[in-house]
């Protein structure tokens, strides 16, 4: 492997100007782990682009001397896709963050891959439309980030995750040449090239530019709060409300920790005596919208709901949301560190996964809580550890692979929108045979041939070992 040398530095100094790069190894320390912290390892450099031609010259300077990169967002993933490991540089498109054009038209934006995802809704929220996938992170993570985890959020039961809502991307290839895959046209003939890159996690090359959907804002919303005295009876209510015929916008679980972490961090007023709240969002027209949340209410209530509150209005409304996407801040008060997984399970098997994270959490000597996609069956077990204490850490990612395992023997999968990153690598072959991994891999061939982008994600390698904070495990396939 290449380093970063003295020439290549003033090389890529005047390509980005002195305040493009980084190199002081104090300064690199923030940019040595993303939201998964178990595993740290900070690049030797880092490049921060304004525009298409200045990354392409990156890569191009890069490509010269076979060195591997590592592309980065706001830092805010949760399963180290944007770990450096041993690619020296990384190339952060934080200062790519104009929207381009506004299309109300044809229902489409413009946006560079560093634009905050909320600021796109933002943009066109005046006219009445939005931007559909709604991650937890959504004030902070960029458009890129998204695209590379295909990530989701509460609103992605109803509406699809980031691959339903991207018509074309600029894509920089590691040679440091710029391609243009998909269009403005919705349907589209041919191999689904777009499809591809997203949720490649930066393997495929940097995502410079894309073009996403809108979607019009409802004409109005019904938001319930329902309390249950336990996690296994509101999960069971997922499954009622979803068999009754309606389908939410949005349907979400908290269970008591959180609850209780979340009130004591924001007060806003969740019932602390129940074991799990769902968060249930109805939307669309006005008509017949009254009558849909009574349905609701009604099955909450049979499956064993111990109260339904519709909120008031939309301050109340706005409260339900703040308790719910500030849940993973919260987290922060009960204990140093903590581990978000990304499992999925079929919905009926909610309540089944939900006692195996339960028993996972007693054998392992750990609390884990859990706030999740309920309705999608998107779990986020948070598992809470000290980084100061190495049993613990051991201990947490060994529950971790347990709780990700038991998804994928109840026909789930490993993610549902955080990726597979580093985290997760080891559990690949859990999930797909050899075969699988190598049609994966040949397919990354055709974008990154020298595997120089985004190393070590994604598909692991035969004996690859990824060894950082604790002690991980051989791939074994």
């Amino acid at each position: 492997m290449s380093t970063i040398d003295r020439k290549l530095l003033d090389e890529l100094g005047e390509i980005l100007g002195a305040d493009g790069i980084v190199s002081r190894a104090t300064e690199l320390k923030v940019y040595e782990c993303d939201g998964w912290t178990i595993e740290k390892s900070a690049p030797d450099v880092l490049l921060l682009p304004r525009s298409t031609a200045q990354l392409s010259a990156i890569l191009t300077a890069l490509h010269r001397r076979g060195i591997a990169f590592v592309p980065r967002g706001a830092g805010t993933g949760l399963s180290g896709g944007c770990l450096s490991l041993n690619a020296p540089a990384m190339i952060c498109t934080s200062k790519m963050n104009r929207i381009l054009e506004i299309d109300f038209a044809n229902r489409r934006v413009e946006a560079e891959s560093g634009v905050v995802n909320l600021h796109v809704t933002n943009a066109v929220k005046s006219k009445g439309y939005f931007y559909a996938p709604d991650p937890s992170s959504q004030v902070a993570c960029t458009i890129g980030g998204n695209i590379a985890e295909n990530s989701g959020g509460p609103h992605t039961l109803k509406y699809g995750v980031t691959t339903n809502h991207v018509l074309a991307l600029e894509v920089v290839l590691p040679d440091g040449e710029v391609v243009e895959l998909g269009g403005p046209a919705e349907e589209r003939c041919g191999y689904d090239l777009v499809g591809a890159v997203v949720g490649a996690e930066g393997t495929a090359g940097i995502v410079t530019r894309a073009t996403l959907k809108l979607m019009r804002e409802p004409e109005n919303h019904r938001t319930l709060l329902a309390a249950f005295p336990d996690a296994d009876t509101a999960t069971r209510a997922v499954s009622m409300i979803i068999a009754s015929g309606i389908v939410p916008a949005a349907l979400e679980m908290m269970d008591q920790l959180i609850i209780r972490a979340v009130e004591e961090a924001f007060n806003v007023g969740l019932p602390l005596d129940a074991g799990a709240v769902l968060i249930i969002e109805l939307e669309g027209l006005e008509a017949g919208l009254t009558a849909y949340a009574d349905e609701v209410a009604k099955t909450a209530n049979l499956a064993g709901a111990s109260s339904v509150r519709l909120a008031r209005d939309e301050a109340e409304r706005a409260l339900l949301w703040k308790a719910r996407k500030r849940a993973f801040g919260a987290v922060g008060r009960l204990a140093p560190n903590y581990a978000t997984q990304d499992g999925v399970v079929p919905r009926t098997c909610l309540p089944r996964i939900l006692r195996v994270i339960a028993d996972v959490s007693r054998r392992y000597d750990l609390r884990i809580g859990n706030v999740f996609h309920a309705g999608d069956g998107n779990l986020h077990p948070i598992i809470l550890y000290d980084e100061r204490e190495p049993d613990q850490v051991r201990r947490a990612i060994d529950a971790g692979r347990e709780i990700l395992k038991a998804c994928i023997e109840m026909g789930g999968s490993l993610t549902g929108e955080h990726g597979i990153g580093v985290e997760k690598i080891g559990e690949m072959p859990l999930m797909f045979s050899p075969d699988d991994l190598r049609v994966m891999t040949e397919l990354r061939h055709v974008f990154d041939p020298m595997e120089r982008s985004n190393p070590g994600k994604v598909i692991p390698q035969p004996g690859a070992c990824v060894e950082v904070a604790a002690p991980r495990r051989q791939v074994p396939i």
